[in-house]
């Protein structure tokens, strides 16, 4: 897949099939949107592309109202890759973009740039000055600049609609049953490992601490079952996200994987932790005993979780 990281290095000749979105989590509903567009461009002759403000709209336009990312965006372009995408244009948000209207966002970008023969939007896409572009508008544009435009419906799970904000609150309530369910894969979390307090080790449970990107959505604090993916090999693991109760008052929230039965040195290299099921939530411990005894019991719990 090729990666522009800017529109204006984008010099292609060709007309495309142009996904416009976020795509935050590349979720059930995007997916549906992305085969589709996939599909019927391969089956034309075109090129599937994607387009993406970066970063997100909302971080630009009210930065204290913006929502924590599903995946950074290099995870996110792996997942577009997966799905079939061939190319992937990434281009800043400004706020003198912010003020371009739908007819010019539709002329200047969608038509003269990129030449689009057809546009895969979902049911919700908006575009242009304050969003007031909508499917209807674009559908409309699209019949006087000659390029046709697929809107995809919403995917329900449980009677919800699949959207980033839905995954987003299942997380932060430790629900990751659902969020398997409407991403149709494992919640990931990634990050290097650093140095942390070394107190797993010296209790018999080494822990890698991971840094995570604070731009990320963490799942509700507590325990949960996990595979850790470390140089493309998959192990089985216990993760803690909390604030350390039992050693600290006050304590940044940190991310911590017990990989079970592993015993090498993971300091600098990245790691992949992908959620299974939460075990349980954030506890303080009457002592270190009663913290190992805790311990023993999540990662025989994980272990079930994993092996189910």
């Amino acid at each position: 897949m090729e990666v522009i990281k800017h529109i204006d290095e984008y010099k292609g000749i060709e007309p495309v099939y142009l996904a416009l979105g976020n795509f935050d989590g590349v979720h059930l509903g995007h997916q549906k949107l992305l085969k589709s567009l996939v599909t019927k461009a391969k089956r034309n002759g075109y090129k599937p592309a994607a387009f993406i403000f970066e970063p997100h709209p909302n971080k630009v336009l009210t930065p204290d109202k913006a929502p924590r990312l599903l995946v950074t965006s290099e995870r996110k372009a792996k997942l577009l890759k997966k799905l079939g995408i061939e190319l992937l244009i990434y281009t800043p948000f400004t706020r003198e973009i912010a003020k371009c209207s739908p007819y010019d966002f539709v002329e200047n970008i969608l038509v003269k740039k990129f030449k689009v023969k057809e546009v895969f939007i979902g049911f919700n896409y908006s575009f242009g000055y304050k969003g007031v572009g909508n499917s209807q508008l674009l559908s409309d544009l699209g019949k006087e600049f000659g390029f046709r435009v697929n809107v995809t419906l919403p995917v329900k799970i449980e009677d919800k609609v699949v959207s980033s904000s839905l995954i987003r609150k299942a997380l932060e309530n430790g629900d990751i049953n659902l969020a398997i369910k409407m991403l149709g894969y494992l919640p990931v979390l990634e990050g290097q490992v650093i140095k942390g307090e070394q107190r797993g080790s010296q209790i018999g449970f080494p822990t890698a601490n991971i840094n995570i990107n604070p731009e990320v959505n963490l799942p509700a604090n507590g325990v949960y079952a996990a595979k850790a993916v470390i140089e493309n090999k998959r192990y089985n693991c216990v993760v803690n996200i909390g604030r350390k109760p039992t050693f600290h008052d006050d304590y940044p929230t940190s991310v911590e994987a017990h990989i079970i039965d592993f015993n090498q040195n993971l300091y600098d290299k990245f790691i992949t932790l992908c959620f299974i099921d939460k075990i349980r939530n954030e506890k303080r411990f009457n002592g270190i005993n009663e913290l190992i005894a805790q311990i023993e019991k999540d990662r025989q719990k994980a272990l079930e979780l994993i092996n189910v």
